[in-house]
């Protein structure tokens, strides 16, 4: 049995085009110089972003990290929204390597986003000298774990202008920013305004076997590159993979393909009743009693998806077509009595 695989959408294999250009690929020793294949994909997502410049990484965990060391001293703290990936799915890096202390921020303005008033209140007023100094926002568009909501331009804007008229700097995880774009219609750019630093992936949702892209000012991307090269981030011939990257950008156009294959596939699963809310992007959240049941039945039926709070994430990508999602709904619909019970053979869930 062929299996349908909705864990991510970093599972995608690298296209022939990929391949091709990465066979291909113009390179140097970017430590020693400047690798003209890395160069271009940088001034490349620097200009989509509306950045002065852009240091590619290997992970979007690293390109945060960078961000983070940057921007913060040791006992700084740093304001994200809840459940954000710099909170939870990231090691510590932000308070291990970047000193940061971090605080989650309800999500007063709808799911997974945080209102300007409530940024304001968050950050306070200065106080004695032995306080904590609220340093950085950190936004995340799309955010993951609310099931990829979107922050269009205008809400944006206004969350930045708080936060800058207190002084703080601001990053903002934009690891989906393109299909943040995609469903607001607003550009790069705008959804990109006033930070200052911006990371975004190349692997999830644009295929590229890795890679991240941090972009911010000439200075601050100068200090990442050093950063970079303290943790470890040396990339020698990085052109190679930097040409998928490239390959990669070409891309965004299809993202709405996969928001489509993530409503088809949400409509599916309230046909069958389950509580599916309609999808804003790629990522669908499907709220389970049993998690370690349902992983298990999805599992047998060839169906990979993976677990957030009390639902299954399903992440829909470039490598699925429409008809996997057809495939998928066919193969749940058995499941739905056992994934929407409280019983475990003859005994109650504890």
């Amino acid at each position: 049995m062929r299996r349908l695989d909705f864990r991510s959408d970093t599972v995608t294999q690298p296209t022939p085009e990929m391949r091709a250009a990465m066979a291909s690929a113009e390179v140097a020793d970017d430590v020693l110089e400047r690798d003209p294949t890395m160069d271009r994909l940088e001034r490349r997502v620097a200009e989509m972003l509306g950045m002065e410049a852009a240091l590619w990484v290997p992970t979007g965990c690293m390109a945060n990290g960078i961000a983070m060391m940057v921007h913060l001293e040791r006992g700084d703290r740093f304001l994200a929204p809840a459940a954000a990936h710099v909170l939870g799915s990231e090691l510590g890096t932000a308070a291990w390597l970047a000193g940061g202390m971090p605080e989650a921020l309800p999500w007063e303005a709808g799911p997974g986003k945080i209102a300007p008033l409530q940024v304001a209140k968050a950050i306070g007023n200065p106080g004695p000298y032995y306080v904590l100094k609220t340093k950085l926002l950190c936004l995340e568009n799309t955010h993951n774990f609310a099931g990829g909501t979107c922050l269009n331009a205008r809400e944006h804007r206004a969350l930045v202008e708080t936060a800058q008229a207190r002084n703080l700097k601001i990053h903002l995880d934009g690891a989906r920013i393109w299909h943040a774009s995609a469903t607001t219609g607003d550009s790069l750019a705008d959804l990109a305004w006033g930070a200052d630093t911006v990371s975004v992936c190349l692997s999830k949702g644009l295929g590229a076997p890795m890679g991240s892209v941090l972009s911010g000012s000439r200075d601050t991307i100068e200090k990442a590159r050093r950063v970079r090269k303290m943790l470890g981030g040396g990339v020698r011939q990085g052109g190679v993979m930097a040409a998928a990257g490239l390959v990669a950008l070409d891309y965004l156009p299809r993202i709405p393909e996969d928001h489509a294959k993530a409503q088809r596939l949400a409509s599916g699963l309230r046909g069958m009743g389950f509580q599916v809310a309609e999808p804003e992007t790629n990522i669908l959240l499907v709220p389970v009693i049993d998690i370690p049941l349902s992983l298990q039945l999805m599992e047998d039926a060839g169906v990979r998806v993976l677990p957030v709070g009390s639902a299954l994430r399903f992440i829909t990508h470039r490598d699925l077509k429409a008809d996997d999602i057809d495939e998928a709904l066919i193969r749940i619909q058995p499941l739905f009595t056992q994934m929407l019970t409280t019983w475990e053979g003859n005994r109650p869930m504890v």
